[in-house]
């Protein structure tokens, strides 16, 4: 028998998490390394103008401020997740790192912004906390990550903004990544023996998670019976008061949302377009997400999420996003996409399109329902109105709706009490949610200032009410059955109204019409 331990070759002792790069046969000799250290271009040593956002940003750091004096803020951006073996996914923020430091795309894998306590009052623009921005820079041309390093190398990634570069665009301040640990870890501990408090956004990047958590343990005063329920309710404070910072947008948000809105309007256009060879296509709902996401990526960052494109029955799945189904003549074509801004911010529109360019009756009958009950809900959307009353005012219509075509097994009062809700079996989700840099965004605020809110100018939610009747719903005559509507747009609270930031993209059943056969000659 052969010993194999004895026969161990060199090949097998090479570190495995090095064999990666067993593909690209890298040279190694002093004389490539010293050829590629020179003859490169000096980078340049102009620093950008300030941009818009950093004037925002550092208001929204201030407002947080303000809400937990004394105490140290870690908020990670995050870092990069591997697709398969050594791809990554392109690259995209936390949504509260993005939001406090005005940065967007994909240039700050583990970059991390800590809030430093300060005498109250004598932190950034008056308030108790002083901002940096903890960040790697890409190494000089004259060393060897430059060349080598396939994940943050220039030679392989292109360029990275400088530290003074980042610190000149978001009047931020701005220190290189490896002094990230000391700032975290300093003088943590118990308030009464001089230490400070640390308040940190869990679940964003694991090694700030366990950073903070050993500082906790290492500077406990009696580590064994630390209260860890405690330590996760002072971080999910910061994650709430984070996420109800942004239930009312700034200036500069709502025209990045208004950029989204409009790039996503045109991505519906492509899809209009499209709708002929998506019908002569086996996968027709895959041409139809093609032609949104190829809209995406030219005028925005990326999807604001998974696009639905679902065809026929299909489109009674909420969140169909296989979109490997056939678009059929006759049937109808449910798309619920956004386009995400480089800003990060994104828009959330639904329209549902006959195939054929003509709704049937049936269709149309479904289809006029779901519009009445969004334009009941938006012609209510003022300030002053509770958030969660768009929902019973949409699916009040609904029901009656239902009602009428006799497909409600109860009254309308009964259905749409508490205690009955009959109605929801063909409208099961909610009508409406806040949007911004999530497209579910503020989903950590509390039920107070969430669906108990009174509506206020600055808010962006969606409206979208719709009906679902399954062909295997045997609960509705069969002309029903198999088909799905949803109608949502974007909207924003004013001090007047509310306004339909998508209502350039045609909604009535007419209008639908109109518009597929203009695109499509």
């Amino acid at each position: 028998m052969v010993n194999a331990a004895e026969h161990t070759t060199d090949a097998t002792t090479q570190p495995i998490e090095e064999r990666v790069n067993n593909r690209s046969q890298r040279p190694s000799s002093d004389a490539f390394k010293a050829f590629m250290a020179g003859n490169w271009a000096p980078a340049s040593q102009e620093l950008p103008a300030q941009d818009a956002v950093a004037e925002h940003a550092a208001r929204r750091r201030r407002a947080i401020s303000d809400q937990f004096k004394g105490e140290r803020l870690v908020i990670p951006a995050g870092p990069l997740k591997v697709r398969s073996n050594d791809t990554d996914y392109r690259f995209r923020p936390h949504s509260a790192f993005a939001h406090l430091t005005g940065l967007g795309v994909d240039h700050e894998p583990d970059a991390v912004l800590i809030l430093e306590p300060t005498d109250e009052g004598q932190g950034d623009d008056g308030g108790n906390h002083h901002a940096t921005l903890y960040f790697r820079p890409l190494a000089g041309r004259d060393t060897e990550q430059f060349y080598s390093d396939a994940r943050s190398g220039e030679f392989w990634i292109g360029p990275r903004p400088t530290l003074a570069e980042l610190k000149a665009s978001l009047d931020l301040d701005t220190t290189h990544l490896d002094e990230l640990e000391v700032a975290i870890t300093k003088n943590v501990g118990a308030s009464e023996i001089g230490g400070i408090s640390i308040r940190l956004v869990r679940k964003v990047d694991e090694n700030i998670d366990a950073l903070v958590d050993t500082a906790r343990y290492n500077t406990a005063q009696d580590p064994e019976n630390l209260d860890l329920s405690a330590l996760d309710a002072l971080d999910e404070k910061l994650t709430e008061a984070l996420s109800e910072l942004r239930l009312v947008k700034d200036e500069w948000e709502l025209e990045q949302m208004k950029a989204a809105v409009a790039a996503t309007i045109e991505g519906f256009h492509e899809v209009a377009k499209a709708l002929p060879r998506a019908v002569a296509h086996h996968r027709g709902e895959r041409v139809v997400e093609g032609a949104f996401f190829a809209k995406a990526r030219e005028e925005g960052n990326d999807l604001g999420y998974d696009t639905i494109a679902a065809s026929g029955n299909n489109a009674t799945i909420l969140h169909w996003i296989h979109n490997n189904g056939q678009v059929k003549d006759g049937d109808l074509l449910l798309l619920d996409a956004g386009v995400e801004a480089e800003s990060l911010y994104t828009a959330d529109v639904t329209r549902t399109l006959p195939v054929n360019g003509a709704f049937s009756e049936v269709q149309r009958r479904v289809y006029e329902a779901v519009l009445d009950a969004a334009d009941a809900a938006f012609a209510a959307a003022k300030p002053g109105l509770k958030f969660r009353e768009l929902h019973q005012i949409a699916t009040r219509v609904l029901a009656e709706r239902l009602s009428e075509w006799g497909l409600l097994p109860v009254s309308v009062e009964e259905a749409v009490s508490e205690s009955g809700q009959q109605h929801r079996r063909w409208m099961p989700h909610g009508t409406s949610h806040h949007l911004g840099l999530d497209v579910h965004d503020c989903a950590q605020a509390k039920r107070e200032l969430y669906l108990d809110a009174e509506l206020v100018e600055g808010m962006v939610f969606t409206i979208e009410p719709g009906l679902y009747f399954k062909a295997e719903d045997l609960s509705v005559p069969e002309e029903y059955r198999g088909i799905g509507v949803r109608i949502e747009d974007d909207i924003l609270v004013t001090a007047d109204g509310a306004v339909n930031l998508s209502a350039a993209l045609p909604r009535t059943a007419d209008d639908v019409e109109a518009w597929l056969s203009a695109q499509q000659s």
